[in-house]
């Protein structure tokens, strides 16, 4: 084959390539705008002053999500709470500790499985190892949102300080710098951009998970503050009125879903934006 037949296939090829990639994206992107439009359609009409204020109605009858709103913020930020400190710690030990040790792999290896396990099966497992014993409650559907954070947490820390310079390492420690030092003072001041998108972008996937509270949480139509007892939240109400045939209860379920995702967009983006202003000032 000549050298201008060559060049003439590879051409050829990649044009076809670029053309078969545009339309895929294209594909993808004429679909998501659909279901943002689907979204945005029907939601909008259910957005006002009572969504906010207002606890769910019983059928066919005015109300809101004020009470699932505050029970997905509360589990949310109990589940923050409970997933960030042992994330964090986790991630430390094995970057700085057990990155040379078969321990090391083996957690990392678990923790990759936890990362990928459906959320129906933490919430059965927190189901048997928790509801079975205090019953339905918030602080259940807390745990088994935790257990979504922890191996976010868990990898990012990791990978952000596995990202810091060994430079930095041996400069502190040349000083005579205890090791927790190192790691406190210097280790996540450098990283803490890195670990901090990681716990936001955790709390932007738990925010919409369902399967694991309709086993833990269970919900609630009526206001409640007792992380003891069953409590409402959105997914959950979304779920539940989604489907049901009065149509009041279908537009609280998309002004729900448009105001979850809209959280879960700002949340994605001041994550990028807090990560993006983090390099600007360092560089």
């Amino acid at each position: 084959m000549s050298a201008s037949a060559l060049y003439l296939r590879r051409r050829v090829v990649n044009v076809v390539a670029l053309v078969l990639s545009c339309a895929t994206a294209l594909f993808g992107l004429a679909f998501l705008a659909w279901i943002l439009w689907t979204l945005v359609s029907k939601g909008l009409p259910g957005i006002n002053l009572d969504l906010f204020t207002k606890n769910t109605p019983a059928p066919m009858q005015a109300g809101g999500l004020l009470n699932a709103f505050f029970g997905s913020a509360l589990m949310c930020a109990l589940a923050i709470a409970m997933g960030t400190p042992l994330g964090v710690l986790a991630g430390t030990w094995l970057s700085e500790y057990g990155h040379a040790r078969k321990a090391g792999t083996v957690v990392r290896f678990v923790n990759d499985i936890l990362l990928s396990a459906p959320s129906i099966v933490l919430g059965l497992f927190v189901y048997a190892m928790v509801v079975s014993v205090i019953g339905f409650s918030a602080l259940a559907g807390a745990i088994s949102l935790a257990f979504i954070v922890l191996p976010v947490v868990v990898r990012t820390t990791d990978e952000m300080l596995r990202l810091v310079p060994t430079q930095m390492r041996e400069a502190a420690l040349s000083l005579g710098i205890p090791q927790w030092k190192v790691t406190v003072q210097v280790l996540y001041r450098s990283a803490s951009a890195g670990i901090v998108t990681g716990i936001l972008l955790a709390l932007a996937r738990i925010s919409g998970e369902t399967a694991p509270l309709l086993f833990t949480a269970f919900g609630n139509q009526f206001w409640s503050t007792n992380v003891l007892r069953p409590m409402a939240s959105v997914p959950v109400v979304m779920n539940q009125f989604a489907g049901s045939p009065y149509a009041s209860w279908q537009t609280l379920a998309w002004a729900g879903a448009l105001v979850l995702t809209c959280f879960v967009l700002l949340v994605s983006l001041g994550a990028r934006a807090f990560l993006l202003r983090n390099r600007i000032s360092n560089d």
